[in-house]
């Protein structure tokens, strides 16, 4: 009986794992781990690599040193979790293969957000509390790493995330830290190119009311965009997990806007994009690097032709640091890295870097590791991290046109 019990709870178990990425070979003992997607629920681990066990991660130990990992692999914005993991996966390992850190191994344990501030929140108390890791690299969402970043402050444990650009992040707390730039100077690029570069003059904005990264955005936006002299002539918003957005559409269609700025994700900027044009609203698309997804396509079509978008970094970028990552990724993955893929793997090598910098791996003397970090060769820019703990780096603006984003213009801070 205990037998049949036994193996009817491994098959809920196995029932229970995320499919979206096929899984892949597990690590020797100590690497980083190639980690399969994490299950549905915040609490379980994505894969426990070998020697990452919470004794491995205390301060001057002789076994591996263990980070935490928070991201959304599964729910509404999966494809960011999925790329998060796959950008630290890759750097991890190849800090293991060039012999770790000070000879001690890098492991990883990842655990589902689900894009949900409160399984955030549970999943970075629990590295903290029972993992022990020695930072936390995470989330994408900026309303789940706020989430986090509350733990994380109060456990005195460095967080960095890769790609959460709301202003109100890193204002946790000095244990907080970010590789992208934030709203405020994303606002400021889409509002100036939107004038100068597009020379619009009166757009509305459609906002999601309960994302900070949409809220911030768009008061960036608008403030800007009047300071630069244009109008906005309509204000919409819309709730996360929404599917019709047709009211809001049909109301912005009347004020007769030459754009709409739409700071949200793909997951809804797609769905928006195809109802929009439904409408009758054929105008350009405005949004950030909430955008960034090849599922932007696939829901958005041919609808979102001609409309543009802020982001960190563009595949069309010869840079040679760039391209050399983007040949390792495409190898390893087989496909071309978004925006959270590059951030990601660029904060997981700032982390590496303080970890060799730092006297030891204590809270503290890692934080202020990290905080010294001064231009950093990032594939997605170089970095350097100033007094609030933000990265002061350029931005590009990409133009979708035949179903791909184009690489337009750099804009420098």
């Amino acid at each position: 009986m205990r037998s049949l019990l036994l193996l009817a709870t491994l098959a809920l178990a196995l029932a229970g794992c995320e499919k979206k990425s096929a899984p892949t070979e597990t690590p020797p003992t100590g690497q980083a781990g190639d980690t399969q997607a994490a299950g549905t629920q915040a609490g379980t681990p994505a894969q426990a690599p070998a020697g990452s066990d919470a004794q491995a991660a205390a301060p001057d130990s002789k076994g591996a040193i263990l980070i935490g990992e928070v991201g959304s692999l599964t729910g509404s914005e999966a494809t960011f979790g999925v790329s998060a993991r796959n950008g630290i996966e890759l750097a991890l390992n190849e800090a293991n293969a060039a012999g770790g850190v000070r000879g001690r191994p890098l492991a990883v344990r990842v655990y589902d957000s689900q894009g949900r501030p409160e399984e955030g929140a549970q999943a970075a108390t629990r590295l903290i509390t029972q993992d022990r890791v020695v930072a936390i690299l995470g989330e994408a969402a900026s309303s789940v790493s706020m989430a986090m970043a509350e733990k994380a402050q109060v456990g005195k444990v460095p967080m960095i995330t890769p790609t959460s650009t709301s202003a109100e992040v890193t204002k946790k707390g000095d244990y907080i830290f970010r590789v992208c730039f934030i709203d405020e100077f994303q606002g400021l690029v889409m509002a100036k190119f939107a004038r100068e570069n597009l020379k619009l003059s009166k757009v509305a904005v459609l906002t999601d009311n309960k994302s900070a990264f949409s809220i911030g955005l768009a008061e960036v936006f608008t403030a800007k965009f009047q300071e630069f002299g244009g109008t906005i002539v309509g204000n919409e918003s819309y709730s996360k997990g929404d599917t019709d957005f047709r009211a809001q559409l049909t109301a912005l269609k009347q004020v007769k806007p030459e754009a709409v700025f739409v700071p949200g994700y793909y997951t809804d900027v797609g769905i928006i994009a195809r109802q929009a044009r439904e409408v009758g609203l054929k105008v350009p698309l405005l949004g950030g690097d909430g955008w960034d997804s090849d599922k932007l396509f696939e829901l958005g079509g041919s609808a979102l032709e001609g409309s543009y978008f802020s982001n960190h970094y563009s595949p069309g970028n010869p840079d040679p640091v760039l391209q050399s990552f983007l040949a390792r990724y495409k190898e390893k993955y087989g496909s071309v890295p978004d925006s959270v893929a590059a951030l990601s793997y660029d904060a997981a090598r700032v982390l590496v870097e303080a970890l060799k910098r730092a006297p030891d791996t204590s809270g503290p003397a890692l934080r202020d590791a990290i905080a010294a970090t001064k231009d950093f060769p990032g594939v997605a820019g170089r970095i350097t991290l100033d007094a609030n703990r933000d990265a002061v780096k350029e931005a590009v603006v990409l133009k979708v046109a035949g179903g791909k984003a184009e690489f337009v213009t750099t804009v420098k801070p």
